[in-house]
């Protein structure tokens, strides 16, 4: 049976190519086109897709208070497709995604363009992958929060005593809401710097940590070549170079040659961390596809580092921390809430 994706977008000629191409695909059917958030809503509540893909930028009702309002209301997974073209849809954008939306992509390039092939492909898959999450009813803003059993369930876990100096990280699809979740669960003096790959379109990068500055309480950074590491600050690989860490506490950000087909990869990362820091250092892998860094957080483990891996169900895609789980490279398996509150106790402070 056929995906059913509903295409919400304000422009004809993007509206027809992303149609076109998610229609290529003989497990995809474009079931309609909507022109604004207003028809949108009504659309999915009538017709029911398996996944939308949602413009942000549009007439009447935009794309982040659609999206807040099919999750309260109609919830159904919801991919943003944006066009980019300033800061501020970068940032709504990404507001979306706390609003429950599932990912954030670029427009894709028009036939032709050397970008095409690689934008559709992206596309399609992660509609493909997207279309298989269950996605949960967000309740508006003025209802509370439950937050007891997270707690507890830490309280059981036996803790090991380590030295942290740093704590490297690594995401795909799926990645920034459980960034988000574990960097704004973390105390305001959490007491070593934090190095995350996150596997991203180019260009989204800036707009992703500004936003992440909004809701945590540790300055976020994107790193770039000689940044001298802090307690307490997160340091995110720049578009389209290979991230690592030497023995003086510099980040150096070169053009080293992709590995696993990614550039920043999280598979470098973990490497420069297991080799410089060892058992100093804490190993964390997130929700995504493929295995980047999977067998080096075993690295990092046999170094004599703490390690995490998310768990399959929280986990958006259960590729990379799958891979992790496989090879017995995590010493723990946990959602990201826990996986917060676990470090927390690990660098002396509670959350």
């Amino acid at each position: 049976m056929s995906i059913r994706v509903l295409v919400v977008e304000d422009s004809s000629v993007a509206s027809e190519l992303i149609s076109h191409i998610l229609n290529s695909d003989p497990g995809i059917h474009v079931m309609g086109v909507v022109n604004n958030g207003a028809e949108a809503i009504k659309s999915i509540k009538r017709n029911k897709p398996d996944i939308v893909t949602m413009d942000i930028n549009m007439p009447g009702i935009d794309g982040f208070d659609a999206t807040r309002t099919i999750m309260e209301t109609d919830p159904v997974p919801i991919i943003i497709v944006t066009g980019r073209t300033d800061m501020s849809e970068l940032e709504m954008s990404f507001r979306a995604i706390e609003a429950g939306a599932l990912a954030v992509l670029q427009k894709p390039h028009g036939i032709g363009h050397p970008d095409y092939a690689a934008n559709a492909k992206e596309l399609i898959t992660t509609v493909k992958l997207m279309s298989e999450i269950r996605v949960v009813r967000r309740w508006a803003r003025t209802t509370s929060q439950e937050g007891t059993a997270t707690g507890e369930v830490v309280d059981s876990i036996s803790i090991l005593p380590a030295d942290i100096r740093v704590v490297a990280m690594g995401a795909s699809t799926g990645g920034p809401p459980v960034i988000q979740k574990i960097l704004s669960t973390l105390p305001k003096h959490f007491l070593a710097p934090l190095l995350i790959v996150q596997h991203m379109s180019p260009g989204f990068i800036q707009g992703f940590v500004e936003w992440l500055g909004q809701t945590s309480a540790l300055p976020v950074h994107i790193a770039f070549n000689g940044s001298i590491i802090r307690p307490g600050h997160v340091y995110f690989a720049p578009d389209g170079v290979q991230m690592k860490v030497d023995a003086n506490g510099r980040i150096s950000c070169i053009g080293d040659a992709p590995e696993n087909g990614l550039r920043p990869s999280i598979s470098y990362l973990f490497r420069s961390v297991a080799k410089v820091f060892g058992k100093n250092a804490a190993g964390v892998l997130l929700t995504g596809m493929g295995k980047d860094g999977a067998l080096e957080l075993k690295l990092m483990r046999e170094k004599g580092a703490v390690t995490f891996a998310q768990d399959q169900e929280s986990s958006a895609v259960f590729g990379i921390p799958g891979e992790a789980v496989k090879l017995e490279a995590a010493n723990y398996v946990l959602p990201p809430e826990k996986i917060a509150e676990v470090l927390a106790r690990l660098l002396g402070r509670e959350v």
